[in-house]
């Protein structure tokens, strides 16, 4: 699954790339949460890409009750076709989410440490994810995305049986394209290459997530499990 993640660098290389503005007033995260806004990108029916924020927690456009939101953070991608809080989105609602990293955590003895994932080279990741439109009986309408997972490649399979669906480089603008369903790009949503992530142990201060500071990301080493004497 994917539950964290940051954007710590200006994502501007990669907007430039997709022919979209840089963002203003860019503040990087540490450690996003789910229900808090989240860089996107989208394209609109004629297919013009534009970038926006998007609550994290997707909260389909038929639903009575927002707060559903809560527990759809992550769609798994084996079933987006048949399930119906996804099915339409990934028709027709297809996003990107921006981010440098992702958190997981590691079951060891005496607990679990988390891990901040990168891509090697540092650059930005995007997350395949769908968005909806959730228009109240009264107020704003609320704009809202899935991340999408799938199974864990093989680094990453012993820290969790789930990951992000991250989409490279040359497929952004297929997966983007309002034109395509979601058959036509299914094909996407498989594990990244082994090599293309790195991973390190960070401080537990990301299980909080009022912390949204450098310190979260800075490489940690844990202490070892109190040894209790048998005498």
């Amino acid at each position: 699954m994917c539950g964290r993640f940051t954007l710590t660098v200006p994502p501007d290389e990669l907007l430039r790339e997709l022919g979209l503005e840089p963002v203003s007033h860019f503040a990087p995260r540490y450690n996003v949460a789910p229900q808090q806004p989240v860089l996107a990108i989208a394209a609109s029916g004629s297919g013009e890409l534009r970038t926006g924020t998007l609550q994290w927690g997707l909260v389909p456009w038929w639903a009575e009750d927002p707060r559903i939101g809560s527990r759809m953070i992550n769609a798994r991608g084996e079933s987006l076709g048949s399930k119906p809080a996804f099915r339409e989105a990934f028709d027709r609602r297809r996003c990107l989410v921006v981010a440098d990293g992702f958190y997981e955590w590691r079951k060891q003895p005496g607990g679990k440490v988390p891990m901040r994932f990168t891509r090697r080279g540092g650059e930005p990741l995007t997350f395949a994810a769908l968005w909806e439109r959730w228009k109240p009986p009264e107020g704003p309408t609320l704009h809202t995305c899935t991340i999408v997972t799938t199974r864990a490649n093989e680094s990453m399979a012993p820290i969790h049986d789930r990951m992000p669906v991250i989409i490279d480089a040359a497929d952004r603008r297929r997966w983007l394209d309002p034109a395509a369903n979601g058959e036509a790009v299914g094909d996407l949503l498989r594990p990244c290459a082994e090599d293309a992530l790195t991973g390190y142990d960070v401080s537990t201060r990301v299980n909080n997530v009022a912390n949204d500071d450098d310190g979260c990301i800075e490489p940690h080493t844990p202490s070892p499990p109190e040894q209790r004497s048998l005498l």
